[in-house]
């Protein structure tokens, strides 16, 4: 793994199964949209050695149409949502604030877990994200500190907590603590 810049690393390995699942969504994903990828499945992409069925992602808000146009393409590409069926219905939950679970065809696990963003906190995120480059492709994840400050301010359980060591001890010299610990004190007051 090598740091490029703040904003650009790049992974020099093999793509692992849940890898080539997350590239099949995310090329169909951004041809509709901005994203950032969160939570676990970060530290995973960036050698963290842990199991997980399900990638958190980060979109803005989105008309039903835009809507509609992403579940066309992503059925196209073997996904469909493991939680409703109607683009009206899929439409519904992500409005109110709610995720929606999409999976390839016939299977539940893994799967991606889409939202809209809800909170100036997300709006950050998606808006700072940064690139990991992977071979000739590349994802958009949350910048290392505000996962971080996430899992050790508002997460906390025994996985998060690791999830941020190991984000720290790979970042060694490349995060930025005051902004972890701007960002610990934003996390305490919406939480």
């Amino acid at each position: 793994m090598k740091f490029i810049s703040r904003k650009i690393i790049e992974i020099g390995r093999e793509l692992s199964e849940l890898d080539r699942f997350t590239f099949d969504f995310i090329r169909v994903l951004r041809e509709h949209t901005p994203y950032v990828i969160v939570s676990g499945y970060v530290a995973i992409l960036l050698g963290r050695s842990r199991a997980s069925e399900d990638i958190d992602i980060f979109i803005p808000p989105m008309r039903l149409e835009g809507v509609k146009a992403l579940v066309v393409g992503l059925g196209k590409a073997g996904f469909e949502c493991i939680q409703a069926e109607s683009h009206d219905e899929i439409f519904g939950y992500l409005k109110d604030k709610y995720a929606v679970r999409f999976a390839r065809k016939n299977a539940v696990i893994p799967n991606i877990e889409l939202k809209f963003t809800k909170t100036a906190v997300d709006n950050l995120t998606l808006k700072d994200a940064i690139t990991v480059k992977i071979g000739k492709d590349a994802l958009m994840i949350s910048p290392l500190e505000m996962q971080i400050a996430f899992k050790e301010e508002i997460l906390k359980s025994p996985k998060d907590i690791e999830d941020a060591r190991h984000l720290r001890n790979i970042g060694e010299g490349h995060l930025d603590n005051g902004l972890i610990q701007g960002y610990r004190k934003m996390l305490h007051g919406l939480y």
